[in-house]
């Protein structure tokens, strides 16, 4: 156990309690304490003995104090807390009871006045309104009888013998209409003197003499007047005054014609239209040499394109070119239809050693007739006849496995009298040449036909009925628009004259092709449509 002291400042004129062990003077106060809490103490020991554990001791002491003045707040806060919510609920009672009182005393005091039945009110009320009531008779003494309040009014201030009738009664001398009447009679004679006075050419200061006065007075000034101004304006359109209007005007119409005249002169070099002319041969003058100078660069580039064919045509390499240029055609057309185009002169087929068909074409999955295999073989060379092609288009067929084959002429080398489009079986005969964009369009018919074809044996081999009667006719319209498209060909190459006429049948052949190729195309789509699920359906 130990004992500490903790002094503030030494007082030696302080009491000394020591019974509570306390001295405190004015400003200071001595505690002496006796500390047995182990916790204290290990905190204080802490700290070295002296003024060290004495400045701790004293900041645990402000901080307690400090507490216990919080708490006790806090329970003060809690005590008032409690009591103004009992005096609250209790203010509330009291209310609650007031209420009650006031309501029933209010309710009953309302329904002793305003009872239906028995109320004071409601008798009050019947009492006035009732027949023969209170109402009724105060009616009927102020205004219902002869003799009545309002009767005797009326009749002393509105009857025969009242004032009034007096003053408004035409047989009364002294009464207003008469007095009306002769005040009325009085004022018109005044006024119609007055005017008869006015309109009087006997009286001088009258108005209309002085009417008529005044108006021959500006009748004689209005004369003369209008003299003056007609002089005025005759001498303005006078050509004896230099200086009139119609002088001058003349002097600025025949400088303006002169300047006219000048402006429009070609003795005038700076006139417009001499500078106009000027300008118009300098233009012409530029797209005259511009004109030469392009067509003599046409006439060398169509030269060399000359010179190019006829050498292209002598060499021993123009019918691979004319197959280079073929598939790249085919190509690009088979592209546009998802369908594959391979180019397999150069490899051997089916029959040994045999390399008969130059461009190979498999229909794409979206086709009616997916896989079916199209062959082409081109030739430019002019040793081929059409029966020769024939075989050799149907030896191609075999060779490359193929269900259809397009044999395609070149132009420049194509038997005397062949169509430009013609079908045999399943085999197509067209002529084309790359260098005569006409020709696209039998060969790409062409194409239509062998797609046409292979999707109709694709619907034979499946055992299905179809519109191949459509295919057909849309086919042979195929050819027959194709020889009249030769027809025109040959008619532009002879007669420049029908130009018109035969543009208007070309269009008109142009129009005939899409729609049939349109009618091709629609049945392909329903071949597809009937073929596909039962493809779909097919094991593999």
């Amino acid at each position: 156990m130990r004992e500490l002291e903790l002094n503030r400042k030494p007082d030696l004129d302080s009491g000394w309690d020591r019974n509570s062990g306390l001295t405190h003077a004015g400003e200071e106060l001595e505690l002496a304490l006796r500390i047995t809490d182990p916790e204290l103490l290990a905190e204080l020991s802490a700290y070295p003995e002296g003024r060290a554990r004495a400045e701790f001791a004293l900041s645990a002491l402000r901080i307690g104090v400090l507490a216990l003045k919080q708490v006790r707040g806090r329970i003060d806060a809690d005590v008032i807390r409690s009591e103004s919510e009992r005096l609250i609920a209790e203010f509330r009672k009291g209310l609650t009871e007031h209420q009650q009182a006031v309501t029933l005393q209010l309710t009953s005091s309302l329904k002793e006045y305003f009872d239906p039945t028995s109320g004071r009110f409601n008798e009050r009320v019947e009492r006035l309104v009732r027949k023969d009531g209170e109402l009724e008779a105060l009616m009927q003494r102020q205004v219902g009888l002869e003799d009545s309040e309002l009767g005797k009014t009326l009749s002393a201030h509105f009857g025969e013998q009242s004032p009034l009738m007096k003053l408004l009664s035409p047989d009364e001398s002294r009464g207003l209409l008469r007095s009306l009447g002769h005040t009325l009679e009085q004022g018109l004679t005044a006024q119609r003197e007055r005017i008869l006075k006015e309109f009087s050419l006997d009286n001088k200061e009258g108005a209309l003499s002085r009417l008529v006065t005044e108006l021959a007075e500006s009748h004689g000034k209005l004369s003369k007047d209008l003299q003056g101004s007609i002089a005025g304006v005759v001498g303005e359109f006078s050509l004896d005054n230099e200086q009139s209007a119609l002088s001058r005007l003349v002097r600025r119409v025949e400088q303006a014609q002169s300047r006219i005249s000048r402006e429009f002169s070609l003795d005038e070099e700076s006139s417009a239209l001499a500078r106009m002319k000027r300008e118009l041969l300098d233009v012409l003058n530029t797209h005259k040499e511009a004109s030469a100078k392009f067509r003599e660069e046409v006439m060398t580039v169509l030269s060399a394109m000359t010179a190019r064919r006829e050498e292209a045509q002598r060499s021993t390499s123009h019918g691979t070119d004319f197959e280079a240029e073929l598939f790249r055609f085919l190509q690009a057309e088979c592209q546009k239809a998802g369908e594959v185009a391979t180019h397999v002169g150069n490899t051997t087929g089916r029959i040994k050693n045999c390399k008969v068909g130059d461009c190979l074409v498999e229909l794409g999955p979206e086709s009616a007739a997916a896989g079916a295999r199209i062959v082409i073989e081109a030739k430019e060379s002019s040793g081929y006849n059409l029966a020769q092609a024939l075989e050799e288009i149907e030896r191609g067929r075999k060779n490359r496995d193929a269900g259809v084959g397009i044999f395609v002429f070149s132009i420049h080398t194509a038997p005397e009298g062949l169509e430009p489009l013609a079908r045999y079986g399943n085999d197509v005969v067209v002529t084309w040449d790359a260098n005569e964009p006409r020709s696209d369009v039998f060969f790409t018919a062409a194409l239509s036909i062998a797609r046409a074809l292979s999707t109709r044996a694709a619907a034979q081999r499946e055992a299905r009925e179809a519109d191949f009667e459509s295919i057909d006719r849309a086919v042979r319209e195929v050819e027959k628009q194709t020889r009249a498209i030769e027809e025109i060909t040959r008619f532009t190459g002879t007669i420049k004259s029908h130009s018109e006429k035969i543009l208007e049948r070309a269009r008109i052949m142009q129009e005939a092709l899409r729609e049939q190729v349109r009618t091709l195309d629609e049945k392909i789509g329903d071949l597809k449509t009937v073929l596909a699920p039962e493809k779909s359906a097919t094991p593999r």
